[in-house]
């Protein structure tokens, strides 16, 4: 038997949610073959299986939040069909015996708290909207209450009751068109809600600070203007600024390492590699995959790394271990035309480079004006560890191999 257990999907998750079951007990799975989907802050994507077998067991149900190294299901690599194991039917369903035939009883009062699981997401919302969930009909399997049910309670309760007839009253305010809601209420997915649980973490954690620069991009957008034809046709990728960024970042923590540590407590932890994180953004969040050795890149193996890892994060392909170990992260808000902004730290890390659009603005050069492509690059660091000195020499030297750029792409 093999066990399946909860992934760690970062280096600060502790709990998963299991959402979705894609086997079936007795059924046969192969190896690296999509087993179950499961959601943190981090990662909303499917866990294929550690080994080829039958799903003997499912030990956890969907909907259920449990830590990582949890056993949710076992495998018999045997490879024979497991038979499903017998599950007794509901007391209710049973066949009553002559001697436990009674009278009936009157109908209970409904309970406060339904028989039967409830999914996290259901207790949130009850907790939410204070329900009493032994009001709820429940249309799940078993009469178990789901979150349509929960949304549909919550609608009917919206809905204003019908006022009594009275004689000679003045004439009812015009209402909205039947069915039309002054308000929704949708509740926060899985991963919304554990990306706020992080984003405050981080805020709460370190002491964030911001410093920006302005950086002529000229040097590169000529480069990437005069090889991008050339660049779609061999690789079939488009070139963009970013694998830039990720080069000229790896050669500036080489230089200023303590951007490249993180702090464990009282001792701060210095990382031999560098593994940026590039923040990819989804229909329903964000997840930051990991490029492992990016000092160890060129262009050409960055940009190739950048558009395997974000089509494989949004079609729910990424392995647990592409999205932990990060060192240092790259957010590209400019890629929605943002100028700049002052993103969150991803914990444990101590600095994020946020990077703004790339926009021809006239600036000027030796007491002339000129057109330039400038984009303002933003770094939100730790001031717990790294002063505002040591921020700005990083970002000088960043801006330098910017503004300076020698390397070929081709």
């Amino acid at each position: 038997m093999t066990d399946v257990v909860m992934p760690q999907m970062g280096e600060s998750i502790v709990e998963g949610t299991l959402t979705k079951w894609l086997r079936k007990p007795g059924e046969r799975v192969e190896r690296d073959q999509p087993l179950f989907e499961i959601s943190t802050d981090k990662v909303d994507t499917e866990i294929p299986s550690p080994a080829a077998g039958t799903l003997a067991e499912v030990l956890v149900e969907e909907g259920k939040t449990v830590g990582i190294n949890t056993v949710l299901a076992r495998i018999d690599e045997g490879g024979a069909a497991a038979q499903p194991q017998p599950v007794a039917p509901p007391a209710e369903a049973q066949p009553p015996r002559v001697e436990d035939i009674a009278p009936p009883e009157p109908e209970p009062e409904p309970a406060s708290e339904p028989a039967g699981p409830l999914s996290p997401l259901v207790r949130k919302m009850a907790r939410e909207h204070q329900i009493d969930l032994g009001r709820v009909k429940g249309t799940g399997a078993g009469g178990r209450i789901t979150k349509q049910d929960v949304e549909a309670y919550l609608a009917q309760q919206a809905a204003p009751a019908p006022a009594p007839p009275v004689e000679d009253a003045a004439p009812a305010p015009p209402l909205p068109p039947a069915g039309q809601a002054r308000t929704r209420i949708e509740p926060l997915s899985g991963m919304r809600a554990k990306i706020a649980e992080h984003m405050l973490l981080s805020r709460r954690t370190s002491a964030h600070v911001t410093t920006i620069h302005r950086v002529d991009m000229t040097r590169i957008a000529r480069m990437r203007e005069r090889h991008k034809a050339d660049f779609q046709a061999r690789y079939g990728f488009s070139l963009t600024y970013l694998p830039f960024l990720v080069r000229a970042s790896s050669v500036a923590l080489r230089e200023f390492p303590l951007l490249n540590a993180s702090l464990d407590g009282g001792n701060i932890i210095y990382h031999n590699e560098i593994h940026i994180g590039i923040a990819v953004a989804l229909e329903n969040g964000l997840i930051v995959p990991v490029i492992r050795g990016a000092d160890e890149k060129n262009v050409l193996g960055i940009q190739r790394a950048i558009v395997d890892l974000a089509a494989r994060a949004r079609s729910r392909q990424l392995k647990p271990d592409e999205v932990q170990g990060g060192t240092f992260s790259i957010t590209n808000f400019g890629g929605f035309g943002s100028l700049l902004g002052t993103p969150i730290i991803n914990q444990p890390q101590v600095a994020i480079l946020g990077v703004g659009t790339v926009d021809k603005t006239p600036v000027v050069v030796d007491d002339a004006i000129a057109i330039r492509s400038i984009c303002h690059l933003s770094l939100s660091f730790d001031h717990r560890l790294i002063d505002g000195a040591l921020a700005d020499q990083f970002m000088t030297r960043l801006k330098q191999v910017l503004e300076n750029w020698s390397e070929e792409v081709l």
